[in-house]
């Protein structure tokens, strides 16, 4: 009976969506994540940082006691506010954030949905999640809300046209929309050696989808206060600050399949196993987490005049000049 109910845990349609890249380690990694952030940026500041719970750890479970704080919080709802809205934005807003790594592969024989247009499905999944947040702003019933979510709307369309080129220059290098092809075919040389610009432009793209400094706009103490979430507490409040964290898992583990080779270079006779190829494609994605947490500590936050400036200015042409040398590689047979 163990053995039969082991087997239907590593089916990939359940192993998948419920524990990795599913839920389970999504949840690990939000607790651990989170936690390396403030460390890292006490230690930029010469500070402390989270450490008593733990202590000896170093205040490791810190986001433990955070996470009950928000559960057992009575979360308040403001009068004015339009209420079904209200409640509902945040529980879509997290859902959304991990929705797009049920078409992730984690092997090449190991997902839960296996399709030709599999970069397609992630890429368009991913877009869901920023409706939201608007929803919230409008919802709130609130002009520091308001004034975060329409940040938020100004952010979405300065980067998400060229996050689609960039990551579509690697469909054009590679003949293929099927993830698990684009990861199976950089055996022999990684992606972002043969297209180091695209995957330079979707790393800052992802930042800033992410809402990571410095691209931290729509929320900014010193002029609106927490933006589209000003109004949240409780656990309402603990679902959007952990949906930004989620969706930087997610991209960054596209990332790693997209440029970084995925599960290579797994032997092919050790390829069938399903967790080899999982555990280094987590730990590619992780070093993309731990660059973006890093910055934290270092930038200071954008205003949202420069942000789009880098959106529409910077990496749009960027993402155009990947296409470009993606079509070119391919003209001089270099894949």
């Amino acid at each position: 009976m163990m053995q039969d109910l082991l087997s239907l845990i590593f089916e990939p349609y359940i192993f998948v969506p419920l524990i990795y890249p599913g839920l389970i380690v999504a949840f690990l990694l939000l607790l651990l994540v989170i936690w390396l952030e403030r460390k890292i940026a006490a230690k930029v500041q010469l500070r402390y940082g989270p450490l008593y719970v733990l202590k000896p750890l170093g205040g490791v479970i810190q986001l433990v006691a955070d996470l009950l704080r928000y559960l057992f919080q009575e979360p308040i709802i403001p009068r004015a506010t339009d209420k079904l809205a209200f409640i509902t934005t945040p529980i879509l807003l997290f859902a959304t954030s991990y929705l797009p790594a049920i078409a992730l592969p984690v092997g090449p024989n190991f997902t839960a949905i296996r399709s030709d247009l599999s970069l397609l499905l992630v890429l368009a999944l991913s877009t869901l999640g920023p409706i939201f947040t608007l929803v919230m702003g409008w919802a709130s019933n609130n002009k520091f809300s308001l004034i975060g979510g329409v940040r938020e709307g100004y952010l979405v369309v300065s980067y998400e046209i060229p996050m689609f080129l960039s990551a579509l220059s690697m469909a054009v290098l590679y003949d293929s929309l099927d993830l698990i092809e684009i990861a199976e075919a950089q055996k022999g040389m990684w992606g972002i050696l043969l297209n180091p610009l695209a995957a330079l432009t979707m790393l800052i793209l992802i930042y800033m989808s992410t809402s990571k400094f410095p691209f931290e706009i729509p929320e900014a103490e010193s002029e609106i206060v927490a933006g589209p979430y000003t109004e949240y507490s409780g656990i309402l409040y603990g679902l959007v600050m952990g949906a930004s964290y989620i969706k930087m898992y997610v991209l960054s583990l596209l990332f790693a399949i997209l440029f970084l080779g995925g599960w290579n270079p797994v032997p092919s006779f050790m390829a069938s196993d399903p967790i080899l190829p999982g555990v280094l494609v987590f730990i590619k994605a992780f070093i993309i987490i731990f660059i973006g947490i890093f910055f934290r500590a270092v930038y200071p936050r954008f205003r949202i005049d420069q942000a789009m400036n880098i959106g529409w200015r910077l990496t749009l042409p960027m993402s155009i000049l990947s296409i470009i040398l993606s079509l070119l590689i391919v003209w001089l047979g270099g894949v």
